[in-house]
């Protein structure tokens, strides 16, 4: 067990840490290869980056949109991903990790709010797997991986707690702590192939749907005599 554990901290975790940055530069130089491509079939090379910047900005700090619609969904979801983020990256245990990969580290939070967010990102991640199969209109809309992310998600929040917080045997140690770090690897490798890839790289994502979404150049006229709407006001 010991040296699995060691086998899954060092190498496996350098192997699919590197799977993961290399899978969202690919995602990110289709993106890239869209936007090129979207931009010279609609003709208009004018894209509203400000626009774009501004979007970016509403989808990453979304404080304008929460309460809007299903408040508690969105107030949950916000404070879920804040937990999701700061954890992993700058719990103590996490830095040693990525500095013994990287070779280079960062600052941490304090054991007690390490603690307080994994809580708070648990809770509330069992809360929207739960919201979301419990109401029929989020169920309908969902696909599979809409149901198996959050339960992923805070696999590694869960058993890194325990093992934090909880006298427990070597064994137990051992076993809960093999689960945690191959969980967040099994995250890694998935995150290129699924649609948190693109949470990820929303800035491109945001240019890429302003360029896409425009008509070519000089077929307004066409398409308003098909949609039998010429001369209507705009």
């Amino acid at each position: 067990m010991e040296a699995l554990l060691e086998f899954a901290k060092g190498p496996l975790f350098r192997i699919t840490f590197a799977l993961m940055v290399l899978g969202l530069l690919r995602v990110l130089a289709l993106d890239i290869w869209g936007l090129i491509e979207t931009t010279r079939k609609a003709g208009d090379r004018n894209i509203p980056w400000g626009s774009a910047f501004k979007k970016m900005l509403t989808w990453l700090f979304p404080i304008t949109r929460v309460g809007a619609k299903r408040p508690v969904y969105s107030i949950l979801s916000v404070i879920f991903h804040i937990g999701l983020l700061l954890v992993p990256i700058f719990a103590y245990a996490h830095v040693e990790l990525w500095k013994s990969g990287l070779g280079f580290g960062w600052i941490t939070l304090s054991d007690g709010a390490a603690g307080w967010l994994s809580i708070t990102t648990i809770v509330t991640g069992l809360a929207l797997f739960i919201g979301r199969v419990a109401f029929v209109e989020s169920r309908s809309l969902s696909r599979f991986q809409d149901f198996f992310w959050p339960i992923l998600l805070i696999v590694p929040f869960i058993t890194g707690f325990i093992c934090a917080q909880f006298a427990i045997t070597p064994a137990a140690y051992q076993f809960l702590m093999l689960v945690h770090i191959l969980s967040a690897e099994l995250i890694f490798v998935s995150i290129p192939f699924t649609k948190i890839a693109h949470c990820i790289l929303v800035p491109v994502s945001q240019f890429i749907i302003l360029a896409a979404w425009r008509f070519p150049a000089n077929t307004d006229e066409p398409i308003a005599t098909t949609l039998n709407k010429k001369g209507a006001p705009v």
